[in-house]
């Protein structure tokens, strides 16, 4: 395992266990040296987690010294990994001939001489960090008590005046509505909210507006702050106090009981209004909660943290009183940062308009960021010069500067207070860009290639990694962007100043080396351990020669560059991803086989067309993904990567011995077709461990071998659906019939969570296998028809949460109904049919857990639809088909769905609490398959509408067309590139988008004309 804080000290520790084994008993002359550093090794490794509690009060000296014992923890096991090569490589099978075996023997003995004499140095090496280590008494150094107290960063936020601050009205009133609201009897029962957000978004300060706008209305009332090792006893003695307004007798002996004792029996028949500020631990929350009795006096509790799963536990069982603070509007943001500096909101020179907008895109709506940039540019002349030296020092020069140095002490508490394995993973994050959209999948995987997931009892390595994402984004220290339908964050961002805190304290530890890139300062440290390239902005940027990037573990490159480094010179990578180097050739991979310890290898390059047959030889690979490049066929040598996990490719054609790489378990997407071999098929079968299958089908049911591509492939479905398969997504031409998959599918694949059709294809009812499908959780299918039948036998699925069907007619002309005992669990439905007829009844009951619904409408439709009936839901898209039409008939259908959407919407919007402007979602779209081409789709009332709406378009930021979960929209992204070749008809889309505001909501009208 490798760390931050320790190096890779514990993974060398185990390598030197390896050394003393069986298998490298012939190292005699060394045992007693591998012995030792073993020992002397582990000592250090104590220590230096030791160490990472503390890090914060480390002096110069001491982290310097850990430092040195970190780079030789690396050196130590690059060592050890070449000399494991080496004797692994001359000690393969026999080969015939006694020369042969006559000249290995030599090898070895040389590689064996040579080893002996690298230990003994590295030995020395190790004494030497010991004896500096009691030389300095690092220990007493380290450990001694501290008196020094730091003031704390918040205060500030408490005393803020009113007048100053931008952007808090209705986040305030918001939070008092919340906690203020309520009928009968609810009013008298004790509510807590909790506010929670990152750091610097400015819980504190809106927590104390909001006490101070309740304050009158409580006569007992208390406000404190928590730190991330808080004093129990103070906290409550504080409390007790502030509620009182009394001292007593002999507090300085009570006990935490004492003082709960205490504070329950004052406010026993009181109604007060506490506020507990920055929760860093549930068990902190759980004894402060003890002292607050539930009195039925209408109380009120208010807490604020950085973390998600406190925030909930603080108010649980009502979720939904958590308060989630948003970002700074562009508008309050600029209003925020003008005031600060020009003591006006109106006073901005219009000539650095342009410059300040470039300094707030940093600040991301950080009302902490935009207070201390402004802090340092109102010491600054108010010159646009000034201003751009300013905007071009934030993350490297600025670092020094007071305000900024505050800043970042404030961000630094959520950092601090993450465990050393978070923390690893999290400064890992600033290789990648500015504003780069971190893939979760990519990131775990590139995280288990370094060394940095901690498995035991043999656990996944990949949830264990997805557990330590979630925990990142459960913390706020990582920014979610795509989330799944089932509330799963599959991808995110790091904000400009967290990641300017990263880059610090990398570039501090010698973690990771940054070169390119916007505003980024080289600081060389002799070896650079983790490399990142980024020539987005600067191509022509150099690695200095001065530079040792022979034992780099990573190296990620951004952009294209003639002067990017030479793979042969970086043999000890364990990561090499390489992302939009257009202008790439094939001979830089040339060396690629020197790369022995590679276990990650992502190429997002479309001018690569081939990689060398030496691929063969990474034996340690476990990631290959050449999902964006343009490689025709793979390596022949690919089936002897025997540590492989994860295979991403384009629509290529099967290997012929696929079934050798046995620790497979993603493929994706494999093409079939005339050109591939019907046999390769049968080796799928033997990827026992495969979880997740992506295939391209081409084969014709007219070809006279069709039949053998057919056996073999359900032969081994069912093979991989008796044993680990999660997901499989099928992708297809129109003319490439899947009707094999109805009924011969068997036994039931009964771990499968996901099933998507990404093609033109339709079944022509539901397969009989998936009604068996108890974990099946999301489904993409295409029927035709559609009938009553199919929807009941989807809505007794269990798990299901995402549900898109897409059919042509429905078989019931007197509409499809869906009653309260189906889709009990569904949270999103998708219904796409081109002739749907009176359509889908929502009847009471129904769905009680959809959120979104995206739903067709024929213009000759029922009026009736049921959506007040769906009363969880928040999210509606109603697209009617105007084919054929009038616009009187469009105009009435579309009262119809307006009034009902907004019918369904409108109650809960009055409940909700989180406070995100696409809470609430209502689009109508109006497709054309022009039938009918004289025939006018668009309503009257939209078209009188259309310069009202241009003129608006500059409000919308979004639409819920992103909203698409995350599979359906892969498996399209990837049929669409597969299957252009075959696309022979061309689609327009126009849209216009107006923000109403309406009973205090958003609302989004969509309007768009396609051509089918």
């Amino acid at each position: 395992m490798a760390s931050a804080s320790t190096g890779v000290m514990t993974s060398v520790i185990g390598k030197l266990t390896t050394l003393l084994g069986e298998e490298y008993t012939k190292l005699t002359s060394v045992q007693r040296e591998v012995n030792f550093m073993k020992d002397e090794l582990s000592s250090m490794n104590s220590l230096l987690q030791r160490l990472a509690e503390v890090d914060g009060d480390l002096d110069v000296q001491t982290k310097e010294w850990r430092r040195q014992v970190q780079e030789m923890s690396y050196d130590i096991e690059d060592c050890i990994d070449d000399f494991m090569h080496r004797i692994g490589h001359n000690g393969m099978a026999d080969s015939a001939g006694l020369v042969n075996k006559v000249v290995r023997q030599i090898k070895l003995l040389r590689v064996r001489h040579q080893i002996a004499s690298q230990i003994k140095d590295l030995k020395a090496r190790v004494e030497d960090a010991s004896k500096r280590h009691m030389r300095y008494k690092l220990d007493d150094r380290a450990f001694q008590s501290r008196t020094m107290t730091s003031i704390d960063p918040r205060l500030p936020s408490l005393y803020a005046e009113p007048e100053g601050l931008v952007g808090i009205d209705k986040p305030r009133d918001d939070l008092v509505r919340l906690l203020m609201q309520g009928e009968g009897s609810s009013v008298q029962q004790l509510k807590v909210v909790s506010v929670v957000g990152p750091g610097g978004l400015g819980k504190t300060t809106l927590a104390n507006e909001v006490y101070r706008r309740l304050e009158g209305q409580f006569k007992c009332r208390a406000f404190v702050s928590l730190s991330q090792q808080p004093d129990v006893k103070k906290i409550l003695s504080n409390i007790l106090y502030q509620v009182s307004q009394q001292e007593y007798v002999n507090m300085e002996i009570w006990d935490e009981e004492k003082f709960i004792n205490a504070i329950r029996d004052f406010l026993q028949r009181k109604r007060y209004l506490i506020v507990i500020d920055d929760i860093w631990s549930t068990q902190a929350w759980r004894t402060i909660k003890c002292a607050l009795c539930d009195n039925n006096c209408g109380s009120r509790i208010m807490t604020t943290t950085r973390i998600v799963s406190i925030a909930r536990s603080c108010c649980s069982p009502q979720h939904d009183h958590v308060y989630e603070i948003m970002p700074l509007s562009a508008h309050n943001s600029k209003s925020l940062l003008v005031k600060r500096i020009f003591g006006s909101e109106n006073t901005c020179p219009p000539q650095l308009d342009e410059i300040s907008f470039k300094i707030l895109g940093k600040c991301k709506g950080v009302p902490l960021a935009i207070v201390t940039i402004a802090s340092v540019l109102a010491n600054k002349a108010s010159t646009k010069e000034e201003w751009d030296s300013v905007h071009n020092s934030i993350g490297s020069t600025l670092e020094k500067d007071p305000y900024v140095e505050e800043m970042r002490r404030i961000l630094s508490l959520s950092y601090d207070d993450l465990p050393q394995h978070l923390k690893t993973c999290l400064l890992y994050l600033s290789i990648f860009p500015e504003d780069y959209e971190i893939e979760r999948d990519q990131v775990v995987r590139r995280w288990i290639a370094e060394g940095f997931i901690n498995t035991e009892g043999g656990q996944d390595l990949e949830e264990i990694g997805k557990c330590y994402f979630n925990d990142l984004v459960n913390r706020s220290m990582i920014q979610p962007v795509k989330i799944k339908y089932d509330g799963r964050v599959v991808s995110c961002r790091v904000h400009d100043m967290i990641l300017d805190l990263l880059i610090s304290k990398s570039i501090e530890e010698n973690f990771a080396t940054f070169i390119g890139g916007k505003n980024q300062k080289l600081v060389l440290r002799g070896k650079a351990r983790r490399l990142s390239l980024n020539y987005y902005f600067y191509e022509h940027t150099m690695v200095p020669s001065t530079m040792i990037i022979s034992q780099c573990r990573s190296l990620s490159i951004f952009g294209y560059s003639d002067q990017m480094p030479s793979l042969s010179n970086c043999r000890a990578l364990r990561v090499l991803d390489i992302e939009n180097g257009e202008e790439m050739e094939h001979k830089y991979f040339e060396h690629i086989r020197v790369l022995r310890q590679l276990k990650y290898l992502r190429l997002n390059l479309r001018s690569i067309t081939s990689l060398p047959e030496q691929l063969g030889e990474l034996q340690h690979l476990r990631t290959l993904d050449l999902g964006e490049t343009k490689i025709k066929n793979l390596p022949k040598s690919i089936v002897q990567l025997q540590n492989l996990t994860c295979l991403r490719i384009t629509n290529l054609e099967l290997p012929e011995e696929i079934g050798n790489l046995h620790a497979l378990q993603e493929l994706s997407v494999i093409k079939i077709n005339q050109n591939s071999s019907a046999s390769s098929l049968l080796g799928l079968g033997s990827l026992i461990k495969l979880r997740i299958l992506r295939l391209y089908w081409c084969i014709v049911n007219t070809r006279p071998d069709s039949k053998a591509f057919v056996d073999n492939l359900l032969s081994s479905l069912r093979k991989l659906g008796r044993v680990n398969l999660r997901s499989l997504y099928i992708q297809s031409s129109y003319s490439y019939s899947i009707d094999f998959l109805l009924d011969s599918w068997f036994p039931t694949p009964h771990l499968l969570q996901t099933f998507v059709m990404g093609m033109e294809y339709h079944f022509p009812r539901i397969p009989f296998w998936i009604a068996s499908l108890d974990n099946l959780t999301y489904l993409d299918i295409n029927v035709d028809p559609v009938e009553q039948k199919a929807l009941d036998v989807l809505g007794n699925l269990p798990s299901l949460l995402y549900l898109r069907v897409t059919s042509k007619a429905t078989a019931h002309k007197e509409g499809l109904i869906i009653s309260s005992s189906m889709f009990i669990c569904l949270k999103e439905f998708h219904f796409t049919c081109w002739s749907s007829g009176v359509g889908l009844i929502f009847e009471v009951g129904a769905m009680m857990k959809l959120e979104k619904l995206r739903i067709s409408f024929d213009v000759g439709a029922g009026l009736y639809f049921g959506f007040q009936h769906l009363s969880s839901l928040k999210h509606l898209v109603a697209e009617i088909i105007c084919s054929g039409v009038t616009a009187q008939e469009v105009q009435a259908l579309e009262e119809a769905i307006r009034n009902a959407g907004a019918e369904a919407l409108l109650p809960q919007t009055v409940a909700r609490t989180r406070m995100c402007p696409s809470d609430h979602q209502f689009q109508l779209r109006y497709s054309n398959k022009l039938d009918n081409p004289q025939r006018i789709p668009m309503p009257s009332t939209i078209a009188s509408s259309l310069p009202q709406i241009s003129s608006r378009l500059i409000q919308v930021t979004h639409s819920l067309e992103h909203e698409v979960s995350e599979e359906a929209a892969e498996a399209r992204r990837l049929y669409s590139k597969s299957s252009r070749d075959h696309s022979k008809g061309s689609r327009k889309k126009t849209a216009q988008e107006i923000t109403a505001r309406d009973h205090g909501r958003t609302q989004r009208i969509h309007v768009s004309f396609q051509r089918r």
